[in-house]
């Protein structure tokens, strides 16, 4: 082989490395600042999502884990604690269960009280137009009233039955994913207020 084939196959490789470190280089900025963006778009939405919660709310504090699930099929993501003016007044926990199409994540909130203040169904991949309608705006268990699969939860206290087709109005041929989401909102609903019964927050 010629010295200056050698050469011109040495120089379309360095040229090559350098295209494709910058694309590294590119790449990683693009990630960088796309992650940056997601993550404050998640932070705003949560933010968003406690204070449809906790409306009289003026802060949420991460409670790291000091929260635990009693049921092992029911994981705790995160967990805050809710106050207003200094003290507590709920706590709110993002869940995650097994459901039909796959794993469930659920936003609950618990008042002081030991009430669901709300609940806000955050991921859920069941079916379209059964399952599915758990998180639907627009899919009313309870029409003449207005009252969602999900907002039927708001003002139940965590003692009740929480039993499908009982207290709680399933969705239309989707018994699975009805119970599904119930256990997990009783699960949150149950520790969340053992926590509050047992905290600085449930004494006041």
């Amino acid at each position: 082989m010629k010295r200056t084939d050698v050469f011109g196959i040495l120089k379309l490789g360095i040229i090559l490395m350098l295209y494709a470190t910058a694309a590294c280089v590119g790449l990683a900025f693009v990630y960088s600042a796309t992650k940056t963006v997601i993550e404050q778009r998640s932070l705003g939405d949560l933010e968003t999502a406690l204070k449809e919660l906790f409306p009289d709310a003026d802060s949420f504090g991460d409670l790291k884990g000091a929260i635990q699930s009693p049921d092992p099929s029911v994981s705790f993501d995160a967990q805050y604690e809710v106050s207003r003016g200094g003290s507590v007044i709920g706590a709110a926990i993002t869940a995650t269960g097994s459901s039909y199409g796959g794993p469930a994540t659920v936003l609950v909130g618990v008042a002081a009280g030991g009430k669901i203040s709300g609940v806000k169904i955050l991921d859920l991949s069941d079916t379209p137009g059964l399952g599915a309608n758990a998180a639907s705006p627009s899919y009313f268990v309870d029409k003449p009233a207005g009252i969602t699969f999900y907002g039927q939860f708001a003002g139940k206290s965590v003692n009740d039955p929480f039993e499908v087709n009982g207290d709680v109005i399933a969705i239309t041929a989707s018994t699975i994913s009805s119970r599904s989401i119930t256990t997990i909102v009783q699960t949150a609903g149950t520790a969340g207020k053992a926590w509050l019964d047992t905290s600085r927050g449930g004494a006041q």
